[in-house]
């Protein structure tokens, strides 16, 4: 290893999950969110079972060993991702963990309008329960009734503002209160709800005539799909934005995890638990779609079109139309709101760790992480098509700093490293052979996948219509490239900088 373990004398490291279950759940709780109840659905309409075998794949080849390598290192430096990171890969790749950080930081600042969102229609059902008009009769004089009312909360709109700086707010209230106090209690509730509530769903939804369609479709292969760079790369970015892995959050959960811990044992419960709860998710959704469409080709159309308010606006058509469907809609965001919700709580922790890694005050951390959010935060709740951008560029990222993991572990010989730390206190061992294949075998294919996609319709997604680099083209290669571009470069220039103060100090 690169440095030897150092204490972080910050207020945050000095804490412990009181048990297994503390560290399980809240694996469980960094996984399980909007990517599966908002964003599976999503992929699993466009492209049915094709993308689902790529992305239960993906589970076993790059997520689990990536996640195993996140465990140890944050169980064995428990500092932040940057300090972690640099100790692990040594001083001239701090840059990575700096790319690591603030592409989680991307993804966290949109994410919490997701869970504004969600917040938003779990009040818009809990308000039709007390309507005279129920929703199935407006909807029936005004069928646009629900997209305009998405279109309304989703760009330009200051309640949604407030929301999401509220749920910030409330986040960063229980982080501060430590990890058994704040996150620990906190997953015991929310994500044993979670399931409850998506079984509840699953049933509804399947018992809805045509229903059984969706599933057919959910789970049909098309074969002709594995020819598009981009279904491969939805697959993986998918597999790691969902469990987790890449994002350096189970590195800073896991800087809280006793010394015996289990580090197989609790990874494959997480990610396993993780793809259940997707499953069940797009089970509630597909065979929605196809029980409210007028055809079986309308209801496939609409999947295809990958639509983001795909939950939130088939959800409150398919409660509107069975009985006490107010109450179930309103049960559906309220397990929305609880996944969002405690996904984002370990993304702010990433963020607060790394900050108390700098030893300023708590004050002074919960200022700083409380404004950045804010302030980052903004541009995607006020337009949808930032939101998108930012969606696009940092959840493809997450292929990059899965790279940037799976790099540190190979310039560490991936068997010792394995030895030393993932399999000290497990009682399940994965073979070693097979976790040194998938850390080269994956290095490969992060950059084949990466150069693929790039190379694919040069012109149509570097230029726009005038010829220029299109930085601003919502799913634009050139915006990609040019945000992490600039990322890397401030993190290369400060890379000694980001040394001294986050691992020296």
């Amino acid at each position: 290893m690169a440095e030897s373990q150092n204490c972080n004398a910050s207020f945050m490291s000095k804490e412990q999950f009181s048990n297994r279950w503390g560290i399980v759940l809240a694996a469980l709780g960094m996984a399980i969110g909007a990517g599966n109840l908002w964003r599976f659905p999503r992929l699993a309409g466009q492209y049915g079972g094709s993308f689902i075998l790529l992305w239960i794949l993906f589970l076993f080849i790059w997520s689990i060993p990536l996640l195993l390598s996140e465990f140890a290192i944050g169980k064995k430096f428990k500092s932040g991702v940057v300090g972690s990171f640099a100790r692990f890969a040594g001083k001239k790749y701090t840059w990575m963990g700096f790319f690591i950080t603030v592409c989680t930081l991307g993804i966290a600042f949109y994410y919490s309008i997701v869970t504004a969102w969600s917040f938003r229609y779990l009040s818009f059902s809990v308000n039709n329960i007390f309507r005279t008009e129920t929703l199935k009769e407006t909807l029936q004089s005004n069928p646009d009734y629900l997209a305009n009312f998405w279109g309304s909360i989703s760009n330009g709109d200051w309640i949604t503002v407030i929301v999401y700086i509220c749920v910030i707010f409330l986040a960063a209230f229980i982080l501060i209160r430590g990890v058994k106090n704040g996150l620990e209690k906190a997953n015991k509730l929310l994500i044993p709800s979670l399931f409850i509530l998506l079984v509840i769903i699953v049933f509804v939804s399947l018992n809805m005539d045509g229903g059984v369609r969706g599933l057919e479709y959910m789970f049909a292969v098309d074969w002709s799909l594995f020819s598009n760079p981009t279904i491969w790369i939805e697959a993986l970015s998918q597999s790691a934005w969902s469990t987790g892995a890449g994002w350096g959050l189970m590195m800073t959960l896991s800087a809280f995890s006793r010394d015996n811990e289990d580090v197989t044992l609790n990874t494959f419960i997480g990610a396993f638990g993780n793809n259940t709860a997707s499953l069940l998710s797009g089970m509630a959704i597909l065979p929605a779609v196809f029980a409210l469409s007028v055809s079986d080709a309308e209801a496939i159309s609409f999947l295809q079109s990958g639509n983001q308010a795909l939950t939130f606006t088939i959800i409150p058509m398919l409660f509107a139309n069975v009985p006490g469907g107010d109450y179930l809609s309103a049960l559906f965001f309220l397990a929305l709101f609880v996944a969002a919700f405690s996904s984002l709580l370990p993304m702010i922790e990433l963020f607060l760790q790394n900050v108390a890694d700098l030893n300023l005050s708590k004050r002074k951390t919960l200022i700083v992480v409380i404004a950045c959010f804010v302030i980052f935060g903004f541009p995607s709740a006020w337009s949808l098509d930032y939101f998108s951008n930012q969606d696009w560029v940092w959840g493809v990222g997450l292929i990059v700093t899965g790279l940037f993991i799976l790099i540190g572990v190979a310039m560490n010989n991936p068997i010792a490293f394995k030895t030393s730390t993932i399999d000290v206190g497990s009682d399940m061992i994965l073979p070693s052979g097979f976790f040194r294949f998938a850390i080269f075998f994956n290095i490969a294919v992060g950059f084949f996948l990466i150069y693929w996609w790039l190379s694919q319709d040069f012109s149509s997604t570097w230029f726009n219509e005038q010829g220029q680099w299109d930085v601003f083209g919502v799913y634009s290669n050139a915006s990609t490239i040019t945000q992490w571009a600039l990322v890397m470069v401030v993190g290369l220039i400060l890379n000694g900088y980001l040394y001294k103060k986050f691992v020296k100090q």
